[in-house]
């Protein structure tokens, strides 16, 4: 049974399927008649309406569980938890804390899982990524993207997924933020190429597409001080993508710190496309199980 933890869970022609069915004029009804629980220990705006509206395009019924609804390890374990669902869905895609409990759940393999987010990795929101690029430019290898911001879970599906298309990848963080050997490893292992900066002027120079993300993740909060000071002089202001390529265009995973990791006149600026980003949440999400869903048994 396929189930899709992290983006390299795909192979690049896998991933290529992926994405040209988020295209698809006609989704495929493979959820007709059928369910789809979706778990989220996380809030989210962008990850529930992109989901639930994807189950819908594909013919199938989205229920919604809050963490306070099913409790994972405190009213009932992932095992019992994915053993219940399977009885009434067709998949099970969840947004939790902690990656061990997805990596549980699909040990059952009685129902394709999707991680809707964990601190380990953020699959989903890295083909919404990537189709914007491919969208935007009309494909994807050779393109330059650069990440400004701490080296975390977005930063590393974005970055396999790049590797997996030919992209090359752009890291720019403060000591301490950069990404670990095992990571640059692993994306090196896919084939991609990867370069780490420590000054965004530099890494933006001439790139396709400048990303961030915010300084704080929800979780870290206690850490937000710390970090304020550690990120000062990587904001991404207009000013910075005018280093850009001249077609280039500047991404962010929302929700936006306005005057932190993005100021105004970029979010809002003619080479922001963070809405179009947003918007391809609900395509891809809708490619990625109309695709899981045919390589069910």
């Amino acid at each position: 049974m396929r189930h899709f933890l992290e983006i390299d869970d795909l192979t690049p022609a896998e991933l290529s399927e992926v994405l040209d069915q988020a295209s698809a004029d006609s989704p495929p009804q493979v959820l007709a008649g059928k369910g789809a629980a979706l778990i989220f220990e996380k809030p989210s705006l962008r990850t529930r309406n992109a989901t639930e509206m994807a189950v819908v395009q594909l013919g199938g019924h989205p229920i919604y569980l809050g963490d306070d609804e099913v409790g994972i390890d405190k009213r009932e374990t992932a095992d019992d938890v994915i053993r219940v669902l399977a009885g009434y869905h067709a998949v099970v895609a969840a947004r939790v804390f902690d990656h061990n409990v997805l990596e549980r759940m699909a040990a059952r393999n009685v129902v394709p899982v999707v991680n809707l987010l964990s601190e380990e990795a953020h699959p989903m929101q890295a083909l919404a990524d990537l189709l914007t690029l491919k969208d935007e430019f009309g494909g994807l290898d050779g393109l330059v993207v650069t990440y400004v911001g701490d080296a975390n879970n977005v930063w590393r599906s974005l970055a396999l997924g790049c590797a997996m298309v030919g992209v090359v990848s752009r890291v720019v963080c403060p000591p301490g933020y950069a990404p670990n050997p095992e990571d640059v490893d692993r994306i090196r292992g896919l084939g991609g190429e990867v370069e780490v900066f420590d000054r965004p002027e530099l890494a933006i120079d001439g790139a396709d597409a400048v990303y961030t993300d915010v300084w704080t993740s929800m979780g870290q909060e206690e850490e937000s001080a710390v970090r304020l000071r550690a990120f000062e002089g990587f904001s991404v202001t207009a000013d910075l993508l005018s280093a850009m390529s001249p077609s280039g265009i500047f991404l962010h995973c929302l929700p936006a710190h306005r005057g932190e990791e993005v100021s105004d006149d970029a979010i809002e600026s003619s080479s922001s496309r963070v809405f179009v980003q947003a918007a391809n949440r609900m395509h891809s999400a809708r490619g990625l199980l109309a695709w899981l869903l045919t390589q069910q048994p």
